[in-house]
């Protein structure tokens, strides 16, 4: 029994002694050649297995446009409206009730509207007044100066320029305008005839197609030198020319 064991020990270890000495005669043979070893995943690509990957970056395309980069745009802010005052409504003044000359065409005043007086005063001498009275029922607006002749003459007046005033006289029914009459003027030289007389009717020219002959007060003296003013609001201011 024991002889058995001994003898299956024997060729154990002479296997493991032969092995020993052919691993250590691999190693000191310089022509023996290298055991394999297991190629790496890398090494099969036959690429550098210590090389890292280079990114590619792609080619820019010809065709496509980059659109400039702009600045931002500040939007303005909003300003807020204001209130804007609605203007006062203009209104036409209804005949007879007067109002602002700017507000209607003029109308002037015509024979059919007015009545027209020639009276004496007492000053300034040798003056008469002319007075006329929108008897009408609607607005119009003594124009400019009178065109005044006597009896059967045939050229008006001279009108006096100075007494021309600032604005129309608008005449609602009922109201007066006033003109004067300056019935003598001075004589030009030493014995010159001013063709002097007394009259008996004054003709009054209200517009150039429209004129009313009222009677002259008696006594009236009249010469070339004759002249009228325009038409006034008040009685005083034709007076003064």
């Amino acid at each position: 029994m024991r002889l058995s064991v001994r003898t299956l020990a024997l060729p154990a270890a002479a296997l493991a002694a032969a092995l020993s000495l052919t691993a250590c005669q691999s190693s000191s043979d310089p022509d023996a050649a290298p055991a394999p070893t297991s190629a790496s995943p890398r090494q099969t690509t036959g690429t550098d297995p210590t090389a890292e990957a280079t990114p590619t970056t792609a080619a820019p395309d010809p065709t496509r446009t980059t659109a400039p980069a702009t600045a931002p745009t500040k939007t303005p802010p909003k300003e807020t409206a204001r209130p804007t005052q609605a203007p006062a409504p203009s209104s036409t003044p209804a005949d007879g009730a007067g109002g602002d000359d700017d507000a209607r065409p003029l109308r002037p005043c015509t024979a059919q509207d007015v009545k027209v007086v020639a009276s004496k005063v007492s000053r300034p001498i040798n003056h008469l007044a002319l007075t006329i009275t929108n008897t009408g029922g609607r607005t119009c607006d003594a124009l400019g100066a009178p065109l005044v002749g006597f009896d059967h003459s045939q050229a008006p007046i001279r009108i006096m320029e100075e007494s021309k005033p600032q604005a129309v006289v608008t005449l609602a029914p009922g109201e007066s305008a006033y003109a004067s009459v300056l019935l003598t003027g001075e004589p030009g030289g030493p014995g010159e005839d001013t063709h002097g007389m007394t009259v008996r009717t004054v003709k009054v020219n209200l517009t150039a197609d429209s004129m009313k002959t009222v009677p002259a007060p008696e006594g009236t003296f009249v010469d070339d030198g004759a002249a009228v003013s325009y038409w006034q609001r008040e009685l005083e201011d034709a007076l003064q020319f």
